[in-house]
C-alpha cells in the first residue's frame, strides 16, 4: 500500500509518499481502508522528535475511512461500517488526566496517512451522518481537544465571556464553534483581516487585530475564560484579560514553552490556571453526540492527494490555514 512515512532525516526532509507492506489485523483489531486524512500540528512537531536512527513510521492521527477485514473477537463493528478513528490510545473513561500509557496515533505507532490502518476495534467510531468524508476525516483530533478544554476543564457556562487568542487552526475554529453553541460570548483575536473577517462569519462577538492593544480593544472588559495556544508570546497578554478569579486553560505552544510569570500578580488575581490535552474515549462520543445535536462541522481550509502532501503541510508551517487542512488517498 502507499503510505506518507518518515525515516531517516529529521523534519520535512524525511517525509517521501511510497509502497510499505499492508498489514492484517490480529484477534481485536479492524482494518480500515482510508478514505480521508487531517493534519495537525502534531504532525510537523513529531517530524522533530523522531531521530533519524529510529525506526520508519507512517505520519498521521485523523482520519476516516471503511471497515474492509476485521480480526477475531470484534463484536462492535463490521465489514462495510463507515468509522472515524479515535487517536487517543489508552484513554477510555473521563478522569482529571490521561492515565499512565496514554498516547497519540502517529508516533512513535504508524498513524492515518496511508491507503490502510490495522487498529483495535476499541479506536473507531461511526462516521457522523452528516459529515463528509473530507469533514470527517480532519475531526477526531481538534474537535476532542476543543471539547475537553471548553466543558471539562473549563466548564463553561450560557453567557461566560470566552477569549481565543490566535483564530484560525483547527482546535480554534472548533473552540469557537463549541462555545457559541453552549451560548457564551466569544471574542478572538488574530493578526489576519480575512481570519478576524471569518470568525466573525462563524459567530465570534469580537474580533481584535492581535497588534493591537488587547485591554483597550476589549474596552475594558474582563474575561470569564480565555484559551492559550500560542504560547510565550501571548501568555501574559491573554492572562491581563481574564477577570479575577477567572480561568485561563492552555493546551498548546506554538511559540516558546517558557513563560515569565508575575506570581504576586497571579495570586491576588485569585486566577485559575489549567492544562489539557485531547481527551477519553467517553468525551469523543460524547462530543461526536455534541456536533450532532448542534450541527457543527469542521471548517474546512484545503484538502489536498495525499501524494502532494507538501502543499499541506507547507501551508501548516507557515500557519497559512484557516480551519482545517485534509487529505484524501
Amino acid at each position: 500500500m502507499k503510505a506518507l512515512v518518515h525515516e531517516f532525516k529529521q523534519g520535512m526532509d524525511g517525509l517521501s509518499y511510497r509502497d510499505v507492506e499492508p498489514a492484517s489485523p490480529e484477534s481485536g483489531q479492524v482494518r480500515v481502508r482510508i478514505k480521508t486524512a487531517g493534519l495537525n500540528h502534531r504532525d510537523l512537531s513529531v517530524l522533530k522528535r523522531h531521530q533519524p536512527t529510529d525506526p520508519p513510521f507512517i505520519v498521521g492521527s485523523d482520519g476516516a475511512g471503511v471497515i474492509d477485514a476485521i480480526g477475531d473477537d470484534v463484536k462492535n463493528v463490521s465489514v462495510g461500517d463507515e468509522v472515524i478513528i479515535n487517536p487517543g490510545l489508552g484513554w477510555k473513561n473521563n478522569s482529571d488526566a490521561p492515565p499512565e500509557g496514554f498516547d497519540i496515533l502517529g508516533f512513535p505507532t504508524d498513524g492515518t496517512f496511508g491507503e490502510e490502518l490495522v487498529i483495535s476495534a476499541e479506536h473507531v467510531e461511526p462516521k457522523p451522518e452528516q459529515l463528509t468524508w473530507e469533514e470527517a476525516g480532519v475531526l477526531a483530533l481538534p474537535a476532542l481537544t476543543a471539547y475537553r478544554v471548553l466543558f471539562t476543564r473549563a466548564r463553561i457556562q450560557p453567557g461566560m465571556k470566552v477569549l481565543i487568542p490566535g483564530i484560525g487552526g483547527g482546535v480554534a475554529t472548533f473552540l469557537l464553534q463549541f462555545a457559541k453553541a453552549a451560548g457564551a460570548i466569544v471574542y478572538v483575536t488574530s493578526r489576519s483581516e480575512e481570519k478576524r473577517n471569518k470568525a466573525l462569519e462563524l459567530g465570534a462577538d469580537v474580533a481584535i487585530d492581535s497588534h493591537e492593544d488587547w485591554s483597550e480593544a476589549l474596552d475594558g472588559k474582563k474575561m470569564d475564560v480565555v484559551i492559550e495556544s500560542i504560547g510565550a508570546a501571548t501568555f501574559n497578554e491573554s492572562l491581563d484579560q481574564l477577570r479575577r478569579g477567572g480561568t485561563l486553560v492552555t493546551f498548546g505552544s506554538s511559540t516558546d514553552d517558557q513563560v515569565q510569570l508575575n506570581i504576586r500578580k497571579f495570586f491576588y488575581g485569585q486566577f485559575n490556571l489549567l492544562g489539557s490535552t485531547m481527551g477519553s474515549r467517553e468525551e469523543l462520543r460524547d462530543m461526536l453526540d455534541f456536533i450532532k445535536k448542534h450541527d457543527v462541522k469542521p471548517i474546512m481550509d484545503q484538502t489536498f492527494p495525499l501524494e502532494e502532501y507538501e502543499k499541506g503541510f507547507e501551508r501548516m508551517a507557515e500557519a497559512a490555514q484557516l480551519g482545517k487542512v485534509g487529505f484524501t488517498l
